[in-house]
């Protein structure tokens, strides 16, 4: 029996009635854009996240670079990246004129280390944006510590962590703002793209919503050099039925999560993911380590198990950033990179699978 590494349909078998009632609902309505169910998830989420506000935008990276934009961050200003991260999170920043400037992980649990950060602060540095990668939440009380003693802003990018929470606190409401992804392969995920920025500064949410929408609040009144970046109608209805669902299928990645823990945990040459005690991990991913990761992932395959590497190529090896990075300058990240497998794990992933892919790795090593 194949175990896909990711399989979207029982997620809508189980909620194919209420979905179904939302498509009907937008459809019958005749308004597709900026209408109710955008509001109501807007306030739906913001609740959720324990922030005051939301805006729904067009995706992830747009989430984030629209939060920049909106502090007035561009060229010649620098923001403290992870450099150990999927590079829209770079983007963002190369998008508004600006600079990332990188800064190495913790390897425990493979965000961006809070003691390394002040070195990176230059006269130029108007933000950190943390990760919260694979779904387990950056160290952000050094972080904010840090922001605050030099009076930068603070973005979370909490793409891959929607609903994990920090010392009990849900992540994107430990910064200043926080952009979020509803890609459909995330924990909470539409049937399309989508995004959302999240915070408590009111200023900065209304300057968000300018931006999205053309830089207009009133109909042909454009105020700034804005964008087409909105949450759609019909996403937003799908997105309102899953939220109902997000806390009980994180609850059944985590029990994935510590059956994949339990079951490899003496496997020698593999390296587990690690869950620091201030944190409430959600597993958007389930990566593990192996200086050997080639063979093991073909020899997976072979066996059935469908894995994936998230990242293969470190931002700062990217073509993107070749000009201003070289190899070896960033060595974490890097073996990182080189060594790093996800395996199989969601909301509705079945035991059985879980068991074959425990039993795949003990045969291969």
């Amino acid at each position: 029996m194949k175990v896909p590494f990711l399989d979207l349909k029982p997620q809508v078998d189980e909620l194919r009635e209420d979905l179904q009632a939302a498509f009907d609902r937008v459809l019958d309505s005749g308004w597709y854009i900026l209408g109710k169910e955008v509001v109501a998830f807007e306030q739906e989420f913001a609740k959720y996240c324990d922030t005051q506000h939301c805006v729904g935008v067009g995706n992830g990276l747009e989430a984030l670079h629209l939060i920049l934009r909106a502090y007035g961050i561009g060229p010649g200003d620098e923001v403290i990246v992870p450099s150990n991260t999927y590079i829209a999170t770079w983007l963002a920043v190369s998008h508004c004129g600006a600079t990332p400037v990188p800064v190495e992980p913790n390897e425990q649990y493979y965000n961006i280390n809070p003691d390394l950060i002040e070195m990176a602060i230059t006269a130029n540095t108007k933000a950190i944006m943390p990760v919260h990668l694979y779904g387990h939440p950056a160290d952000m009380d050094p972080i904010m510590v840090t922001a605050e003693k030099h009076g930068l802003k603070v973005i979370e990018d909490c793409a891959q962590a929607h609903g994990a929470r920090y010392k009990g606190k849900r992540v994107g409401s430990l910064g200043h703002a926080a952009g979020f992804s509803f890609y459909p392969g995330k924990n909470l995920g539409a049937y399309g793209d989508g995004g959302a920025v999240v915070s408590k500064e009111e200023d900065l949410i209304d300057k968000v919503r300018v931006l999205r929408n053309y830089g207009s609040r009133v109909k042909y009144e454009n105020e700034v050099s804005g964008y087409n970046s909105r949450l759609d109608e019909m996403q937003a209805a799908f997105l309102r039925v899953k939220l109902d669902k997000l806390d009980e299928w994180n609850a059944r990645r985590n029990d994935v999560a510590n059956q994949y823990l339990d079951g490899l945990k003496n496997v020698a040459d593999l390296v587990l993911p690690q869950s620091m005690d201030w944190a409430e991990h959600v597993w958007h991913q389930f990566v593990i380590r192996s200086p050997g990761r080639k063979i093991l992932q073909d020899s997976l395959n072979i066996r059935g198990v469908s894995s994936m590497i998230h990242y293969p190529i470190p931002s700062h090896l990217s073509s993107v950033y070749e000009n201003f990075f070289n190899l070896h300058e960033f060595p974490i990240a890097e073996g990182l990179a080189n060594s790093v497998l996800s395996l199989p794990i969601g909301g509705h992933t079945r035991n059985e699978d879980v068991g074959q892919v425990i039993a795949a790795i003990k045969d291969i090593f």
